[in-house]
């Protein structure tokens, strides 16, 4: 079998946590409301070409233990290039297996990042350092996921490389996920050789990006996840057991018993809210300190950890950022096309090269990216329909407000008309990518339409590129004290398909606002315990919902819909929304103006970059599925 790789297998693992639970016990509605989970897909290492054993691409591998400041050793190996050395290096840290890149699960592709990657990075003259963190597969120490200790562990970890005969003090970070969430947490730090940095698909603040969107319990990803990290270190184990080294197996035997004592859905149980706990969790406080260059990429449809980063772009220095911005899945930090920047970033701030990287543009936006043509690894041939950029962070936007109205209309109006709609909560929406074989919507339920509201724009009359996040500002009521909202923006296509483009969701207790830290474009929650409320029955409350980062075309012809519901399934995201029965009633008159507000890409600013006149072929934009539009009659169950 071959190997479950990336953050697809973290989901994957979490419906196999979750769908037992559910089968065992059908009357779980009455706790919280149930999210049934997909059956029957292909587990997604099936969708990666055929595994074959790899080829040596490094000349040697070094492998040890590090030790930082209160003696805690970390298990590492190096693999080095051709050549005399020393090297500059660019490490991989996090708590899966990179402390055993180059050992023998590791060439047979059998390990949480990208070989191919390492491989592009060694024959470019770069050395390559796997670390595994504190507590995980061969490393010593307690694990605690995301504590301070995981920064300060990578600075003493960065110093310590900068040391050694076979590196030249350049040192740099690169890859994603867990990966990309040790780079904020070492550099925050700023230790002294760390040159540059190239995160991918973060958690910036754990509990609003993964643990709790828009403060609703997303319980199921962090209980699969559980599963994919032991698969790891048995990645880990099988290496160990081949090189025979005996202290590497005893160490995993130690951290799969005490690592139990921090484990990520044991840790919710008893810090539910953002307390201090939680909020040293939230590496975006403390990315303001980072100086050096950042390369920074980002997924609008991952189905892992959302879009939303924490937003810790905004705390660096703009001059030293590039941003990277694509449609698609959480592991597309592989595609080859962001290889290349990747590759000129750091020749130009580790290898001091002047190849005119200070002059590409800062903001990238992918959109409409597909996979075309072979490729030797998953998502390595992504390839954007349309792409545009900008000089300088952040691309500006114009706002766009549409109100909601009677008769399910959204207009461009400072307010709607009519009477409140309403529909029964909580009547899950549908599902959206639950399947890791194909892009997909779950199909709607016979009763479907009593459980949801959906609000359209007349056909636009020109192309409108969307950017950005979006704010739907509902006033709403409720029967009860808390309710779960989910939001969903679609494009209805003229001919008869509806393309999913973004989500939001809110819990309605939670939904007191930073004015500090919002704009008309993106609510920001206080998010503190102190700050939450109920809601008094009857008696309307504005409800901010975040709508994820996104970039979208939206053609001539086309209309632009906004579901509201309650939260269901996105991804691996598995929400356990409030179950109480209640009806909400969503508000659009003068006195209520409930509205969403996206952000439109000015012409000037897409220069010469034209959306082309055809719209993709449904199918074939990753994560962003279609389905027949079910408000046309004929498309009715």
């Amino acid at each position: 079998m071959r190997p479950i790789r990336g953050l697809a297998g973290w989901a994957l693992a979490c419906l196999a946590a979750i769908a037992p639970v559910l089968a065992l016990a059908p009357n779980l509605a009455l706790a919280q409301a149930q999210v049934p989970v997909a059956q029957g897909s292909t587990p997604p290492d099936e969708l990666a070409p055929p595994v074959k054993h790899q080829a040596l691409f490094f000349a040697r591998r070094l492998t040890g233990y590090l030790p930082v400041r209160d003696g805690t050793q970390l298990r590492y190996s190096v693999l080095l290039p051709q050549g005399k050395g020393p090297f500059p290096v660019i490490v991989n840290y996090s708590g899966y297996d990179p402390g055993s890149i180059g050992g023998a699960a590791y060439m047979d592709d059998n390990t949480a990042m990208s070989v191919n990657l390492d491989r592009t990075l060694v024959q470019a003259g770069y050395a390559v350092v796997g670390i595994n963190a504190r507590g995980t597969a061969c490393s010593e120490g307690q694990f605690e996921f995301l504590a301070r200790s995981y920064g300060e562990d990578g600075y003493d970890a960065i110093e310590w490389i900068a040391r050694q005969p076979w590196s030249d003090g350049a040192v740099g970070m690169a890859n994603w996920s867990w990966a990309g969430m040790s780079q904020l947490a070492t550099a925050s730090e700023r230790p002294p050789h760390l040159r540059a940095i190239a995160p991918g698909m973060p958690l910036g603040d754990a509990r609003l990006d993964s643990w709790f969107p828009g403060g609703v319990p997303a319980p199921g990803f962090v209980d699969g996840w559980w599963g994919y990290l032991h698969s790891r270190w048995d990645a880990a184990r099988t290496s160990a057991r081949a090189e025979g080294d005996q202290r590497c197996l005893t160490q995993i035997a130690t951290n799969e018993r005490t690592a139990e004592a921090g484990r990520v859905p044991a840790i919710l149980i008893r810090h539910p809210l953002r307390d201090d706990f939680i909020e040293i969790r939230n590496m975006a406080g403390r990315t303001g300190r980072i100086t050096v260059p950042v390369l920074s990429m980002e997924v609008f449809q991952d189905e892992a950890v959302i879009s939303r980063m924490g937003y810790f772009q905004e705390t660096l220095d703009p001059s030293r950022l590039w941003y990277v911005q694509t449609n698609g899945a959480h592991d597309v930090y592989a595609a080859l096309r962001f290889r290349q920047t990747l590759i000129g970033f750091f020749d130009h701030f580790l290898k001091d090269k002047a190849n005119g990287f200070e002059s590409t543009p800062h903001v990238q936006v992918w959109i409409e990216s597909t996979l075309k043509g072979p490729a030797d690894g998953l998502f390595e041939n992504l390839t954007p329909g349309i792409a545009f950029a900008h000089a300088t962070y952040p691309l500006p936007v114009t706002p766009l407000a549409l109100a909601l109205s009677a008769g399910g209309r959204l207009v461009q109006a400072a307010a709607g008309t009519g009477a409140p709609d309403h529909f029964a909560y909580p009547m899950r929406g549908p599902g959206v990518n639950t399947l890791f074989d194909k892009d997909n919507w779950e199909p709607l339920g016979p009763d479907w339409q009593r459980g949801t509201l959906a609000f359209t724009t007349a056909p636009f009359d020109h192309d409108l590129v969307a950017y950005g996040p979006a704010s739907a500002d509902l006033w709403v009521t409720t029967g009860i004290a808390d309710a779960d909202l989910q939001v969903t923006v679609t494009e209805v296509r003229p001919d008869g398909q509806e393309m999913f483009v973004q989500r939001g969701w809110l819990r309605l207790s939670d939904r007191a606002q930073d004015a500090a830290r919002s704009t008309a474009l993106r609510p920001w929650p206080i998010d503190r315990p102190e700050t939450m409320a109920a809601m008094v029955p009857g008696v309307p409350a504005l409800a901010r919902i975040e709508v994820q980062k996104f970039a979208h075309a939206f053609r001539k012809g086309s209309r632009l819909r906004l579901w509201i519901d309650t939260p269901s399934q996105y991804g691996g995201n598995l929400f356990a929304p409030q179950s109480v029965p209640t009806q909400v009633e969503v508000l659009h008159d003068a006195d209520h103006p409930s509205r969403l507000i996206i952000g439109t890409v000015p012409d000037h600013s897409l220069h010469d970059v034209a959306v082309p006149a055809a719209w993709p072929a449904c199918g074939s934009v990753l994560h962003q599925p279609c389905r027949p539009d079910p408000l046309m009659p004929a498309s009715r169950p």
